[in-house]
Order: structure tokens, then C-alpha cells, then sequence
């Protein structure tokens, strides 16, 4: 757990101990427990655990953490929680929250064959119904889930608390000490979404923000090199977005070798750096045939998405050699067409939550869907709620790999005390920031260090 604590905070090593970890219950079975009131974590726990997400309360981890004067002891492996909440393992015992027609595999998958032949109406109706009950859901959080956030709060003040340290150095989360970041992405799906492309970019712009574009570079329309280098030419971000948007990417491991073999040569063909997955599909575990360098296809939390979960965290994380950037709002699509609401309200809600925890604030919007007048009316509402919030918090506005480069830099940034003081070496180390990471009581607070 400590190599965990480090990489989050990039914390002086020699600050960090005293905290060993207790692996399994007295079975050895993974399952639900919580730690606090509120925090619902996945994994083993000495204090035992719940099959069912509901019953999670009735095992609090937090009760049972043993302070033996210089050692803490969690009764779960720390290291264990956070990738199981990270990489969605907890979903193997969550109940979908759909009726047995909407989770049939062959139903979703003739949904998707004849998706383009329906009409609007129909497909509404038909994922309403996929959705019913969506509300219910317990875990993750809603509308945002901060489970990982939170816990790396809590076992760094345990160890403070410990220590008795008052206030413990830290490498900012984000560049000259912004206290959060936001990403604007567009997914094409479909032709006429392509042939919106360049509008989309001038109202973007409009409002000075650029933002990433994933293609679809098989079947569904074509992908010219006009169309690549005038959206490189604008300033902006080209991606690759699925291999053929059917939503079969992840079904069998054996077509998935396959296709995550054409999708890297696209991403070498088109020199793209980033990927999302149709329908925002995903298995963590197979990332490993993947060759680009970030991600985009996991949901903080998945209630309305097709494939349900969510990674309960608003900060980027690597799985293994691939940075993940999760969505943390509700696409477009979800807004309008599934919750038939046509106004910022959530998503300001959403902006609200992840911004107080300096997160990544994420967006996902389709050109396809912004060419009909009053989804563009609201997300012009957006673009100048963000242009306004960008400007007065200072929030650092980037391209997704622009994040990515940053990410990877400060994940090879270390903290160097020198006499009295602090110091951040390491690549692009003049854009960094140290924080403190103080006690206000039983929170834990974080103050930016300013330029002088």
C-alpha cells in the first residue's frame, strides 16, 4: 500500500510507514465491505464481507484498523481495493439492475446490428427500458463516486495522525498548481457527425476551448486525410475511437486479440496517441494488447452506460503501461436522450463535486447528436458555463494529451529536501507545484505552495 500512497500524492518515500495491511477474510473470499459511513469498497477484509452490495454495511473496516504505537494495521490490503474498484473487479458480484431482457447478450447484440435502422423513437423507448431502474443502484455513487479518492485521503491522515506530522509535502495533481482540469472530447459516429466536425470546432473555439476528436476508422463512414489534418490544423486532438463501433470489441478474447491488433495499427497510421471504446465498452485486464497511450473508456460511474460500474475515482491511473482518463460526467447522449433533460443542471452538479476534490472534469459530446438545434443550444449553455469557470477558478483547460504528458511527467517527478526546504526534480519539474497536505480537524486539507 505504500508504493499506492506514493504514486497518488508522489510523496517523500522516507514520510511514508508505519501502515501494514491484513490480506483476506477468514475465507479468503472477495467481496463488499465499507470503510466509514458511506465509502463501499471490493476486495478481502479480516472483518469479513457481503455477497451482495447492500449488505456491505454491516462489515465497516474502519472499526477494526489496530494502532500499536508506531504501526497502523488495516484489516485489508489497501493496494488490493483500490485496483479492484479501479479496474470495475467488484462487477462479477453486482446485480445489473436491468430486467433479464435488456441483459440478454443476443437482445444487445441484434440491438446494435440494426441500431441505424431504427427509428429515433423506437430506440428510445427501447433504452429506457434497458435503463429502468437505474436510480436504485447503490454502487457506485451518484452522480459522481470519489470511493478511491477518499480512501487515499484516509490512510494518509492515519499516518499523520500516527506520526503526529502536521503537514506532509506533496507534488501537486495538476500544472502551475490549478486546482483541477478539464478535457472536452467529441466522438464521431457517424457520417454526419464527420461532416459537423468542423463547425463543432468553431463553436468550440468560440469559447476557447479545444477539444480531442475519436474516429471511427472502419465501416461506418469514411476517414480521409483532408479531414485528419484539418482537425490537427484547428489546433485539436485526433483519436481513435473504436475499430468498428458494433459493440463486440470485448466479447470473446480470441476476436479481441484481433481486433486490438487493427486498432494499433490505426493508431500508428493516423499517429494517434489516444483510444475510446465503442459504447464506452472495456476490460481493464486486456489492456495489455493495446498499444496507444491513454484511454478514455472507463466511467467514474457507469449507471447509464450499457456496460454498468464505474472506476470510483476522478484522478487518471495507469493500468500498466496505459494511462486511463475516466469520464467523469454524463455524456450528452445520457442527458438528452435517456433522462430527457435538456439543461446544464447535472452537469453543473457534476462540475461542482469533482471540482472541490481537484479531479479531472471530463466530458464526452457527439456531433452527431449537436446537429439538431436544441441539443446545440444546451451544450452552447455549457461551453459558456466552462468558459466562465475556466476563467474565475483557473482550472487548467487541456487537450487530452496534454494530460496524458502530464501525467507521465509528474509520475516521474520526486520530492528533494534541500536544507529546509523542498524541492520537485524530474521532467517538465518548472511546471510542477508542492502542496502540503494538512489536519483541520479529522480532514484532511491541501494547500498549493504559490510561485514566491
Amino acid at each position: 500500500m505504500i508504493q499506492a500512497l506514493l504514486d497518488y500524492y508522489r510523496l517523500p518515500a522516507n514520510l511514508v510507514g508505519g501502515i501494514s495491511s491484513t490480506p483476506g477474510s477468514a475465507s479468503g473470499v472477495s467481496g463488499f465491505f465499507q470503510f466509514g459511513a458511506k465509502n463501499i469498497c471490493y476486495g478481502r477484509n479480516r472483518s469479513g464481507v457481503a455477497v451482495d452490495v447492500r449488505g456491505s454495511g454491516q462489515f465497516d473496516a474502519s472499526k477494526d484498523v489496530r494502532r500499536d504505537g508506531t504501526t497502523i494495521q488495516l484489516p485489508f490490503e489497501f493496494t488490493e481495493v483500490i485496483e479492484n474498484l479501479r479496474r470495475e473487479r467488484y462487477r462479477r458480484n453486482m446485480n445489473p439492475g436491468r430486467t433479464p431482457f435488456a441483459a440478454n447478450a443476443l437482445v444487445r447484440r441484434l440491438y446494435y446490428l440494426f441500431r441505424e435502422y431504427l427509428p429515433i423513437s423506437v430506440r428510445r423507448q427501447l433504452q429506457r427500458a434497458y435503463f429502468r431502474g437505474w436510480k436504485e443502484l447503490p454502487f457506485p455513487a451518484w452522480p459522481v463516486d470519489f470511493t478511491v479518492d477518499i480512501l487515499h485521503q484516509e490512510f494518509l491522515r492515519l499516518l499523520m495522525e500516527k506520526s503526529g506530522t502536521k503537514k506532509v509535502p506533496l507534488i501537486w495533481f495538476w500544472p502551475e498548481g490549478a486546482p483541477s482540469c478539464l478535457i472536452m472530447t467529441h466522438d464521431v459516429e457517424t457520417r454526419s457527425g464527420r461532416d459537423f466536425t468542423s463547425k463543432l470546432m468553431e463553436l468550440d473555439a468560440s469559447h476557447g476551448i479545444k477539444a480531442s476528436y475519436q474516429v471511427v476508422p472502419e465501416e461506418r463512414y469514411k476517414v480521409p486525410d483532408e479531414y485528419v489534418q484539418h482537425i490537427r490544423a484547428r489546433g485539436c486532438e485526433f483519436n481513435v475511437h473504436d475499430l468498428s463501433h458494433d459493440g463486440e470489441l470485448y466479447q470473446k478474447r480470441e476476436i479481441f486479440l484481433q481486433r486490438a491488433k487493427k486498432i494499433n495499427e490505426c493508431v500508428k497510421k493516423f499517429g494517434a496517441r489516444g483510444f475510446r471504446a465503442g459504447v464506452m465498452y472495456r476490460n481493464l485486464d486486456w489492456y495489455d494488447a493495446y498499444e496507444f497511450s491513454y484511454d478514455m473508456s472507463v466511467p467514474n460511474v457507469a449507471h447509464l452506460e450499457p456496460q454498468r460500474g464505474g472506476c470510483c475515482t476522478v484522478m487518471p491511473f495507469f493500468v500498466g503501461k496505459i494511462l486511463e482518463l475516466p469520464l467523469t460526467t454524463t455524456q450528452d447522449y445520457s442527458l438528452f436522450q435517456i433522462l430527457n433533460d435538456y439543461s446544464i443542471d447535472l452537469w453543473k452538479k457534476q462540475l461542482d463535486l469533482i471540482r472541490k476534490k481537484n479531479g479531472l472534469m471530463s466530458f464526452i459530446a457527439h456531433p452527431d447528436y449537436l446537429v439538431a438545434s436544441k441539443a446545440r443550444g444546451v451544450y452552447e449553455l455549457l461551453l459558456g458555463h466552462l468558459g466562465q469557470m475556466v476563467e474565475r477558478e483557473k482550472i487548467w483547460m487541456a487537450l487530452p494529451g496534454e494530460v496524458d504528458q502530464w501525467w507521465r511527467a509528474r509520475n516521474e517527478m520526486k520530492l528533494v529536501q534541500k536544507g529546509s526546504h523542498w524541492e520537485i526534480e524530474g521532467p517538465h519539474c518548472d511546471r510542477a507545484r508542492i502542496a502540503y497536505a494538512t489536519l483541520d480537524g479529522d480532514r484532511l486539507v491541501y494547500m498549493v505552495e504559490n510561485d514566491s
